[in-house]
């Protein structure tokens, strides 16, 4: 098992074990207090629970190295369990918001404010901790279910502070439905947070294009591109988990041995590891030049040009993602 890999269950666990203790503590306090917005955060912890599970099972699952049945790996099922998650969220922001509106319609008396805060204000400031370090690991494993239970702690943490100075406002002025209003405030976050949540994994198991990764890649190649590599284009990223799998066309001089050639693709793949990580396969084919080719081609030695070079061609997502070679005659 990778070390990411390790490093990214055992963070889940941690996460799990949270998740079940702080439920405990917002159920004890809705039940001291009888609040509405302490249920929605009661309510929410379930769902933390619930998907805290399915995260710890899908990194589990992920980390397993490709077999026969699963060439490309099992890291697909994060993008499931990520939409899992977005999925129950959903649900909670949904029920959350239809008991808020019964509540604000009919508000009810509320009991033991104080201590109600004072537990709701401990478990904001654990799952803002926990939330942090979760999205911080997720980030540099490139883990989506752990981003996505990251990013969920912390929007926890945002609804609950809101909670908190609605209690607080509560407190001060006894005016009751403040309780049913704040709770359809946050239980409408929660609602779109597991819609952007879920929407992320439907992306990834439909194999959606990453701009945002594609233009930070081209651009690291661009800026370190070398003279050989006269051409690149028909890249394609899909992200499997953590791991990338890579693959495009170079055309290099056709004079090349394939032993040289397979140096120039080693060199490639060497360049994007060094910034990617070593969780990256790639499949490259060579191609070679064309006469073309020569006129945009920066090989200063070449004793076989046919033409002078005319001009520079950059690499941008809009060439490089093409399944064309590149020339000045398109």
């Amino acid at each position: 098992m990778h070390t990411s890999s390790a490093e990214n269950i055992r963070v889940q666990k941690y996460i799990v074990t949270v998740a079940v203790i702080l439920f405990v503590i917002k159920i004890t306090a809705w039940y001291l207090t009888g609040s509405i917005a302490i249920l929605t955060d009661g309510l929410e912890s379930i769902v933390n629970v619930f998907s805290g599970f399915v995260g710890l099972y899908s990194l589990r699952l992920s980390a397993r190295p490709k077999d026969n049945n699963h060439p490309y790996g099992h890291g697909k099922v994060e993008f499931i369990s990520a939409g899992i998650e977005g999925t129950l969220i959903i649900i909670a922001g949904i029920f959350i918001i239809s008991e808020s509106i019964q509540s604000f319609i009919e508000p009810s008396a509320l009991d033991s404010l104080d201590i109600g805060i004072a537990f709701v204000s401990f478990s904001a400031i654990i799952n803002y901790v926990f939330g942090r370090w979760a999205l911080n690991t997720g980030i540099k494993n490139k883990s989506l279910a752990l981003q996505a239970s990251g990013k969920h702690l912390i929007t926890d943490t945002y609804t609950t502070l809101g909670i908190i100075a609605g209690l607080i406002l509560i407190r001060l002025t006894g005016i009751l439905w403040i309780d049913g209003a704040v709770a359809i405030l946050f239980g409408s976050i929660i609602l779109i947070t597991g819609l952007r949540i879920l929407r992320k994994a439907v992306a990834g198991i439909m194999d959606e294009s990453d701009e945002e990764l594609l233009v930070e890649m081209i651009n690291y190649l661009q800026s370190n591109r070398k003279s050989n590599w006269i051409d690149l284009h028909n890249l394609r990223i899909i992200k499997y988990g953590s791991v990338l799998h890579i693959d495009c066309h170079l055309t290099v001089p056709w004079y090349l041995n394939v032993k040289e050639a397979h140096n120039e693709v080693e060199e490639l793949e060497s360049l994007v590891r060094s910034k990617y990580g070593k969780k990256v396969e790639f499949f490259v084919h060579t191609d070679y030049c064309l006469e073309f080719s020569c006129r945009i081609c920066g090989v200063s030695d070449c004793e076989v040009r046919k033409h002078e070079q005319e001009e520079f061609i950059e690499w941008t997502v809009d060439n490089v993602a093409a399944n064309q070679k590149h020339s000045l005659e398109t």
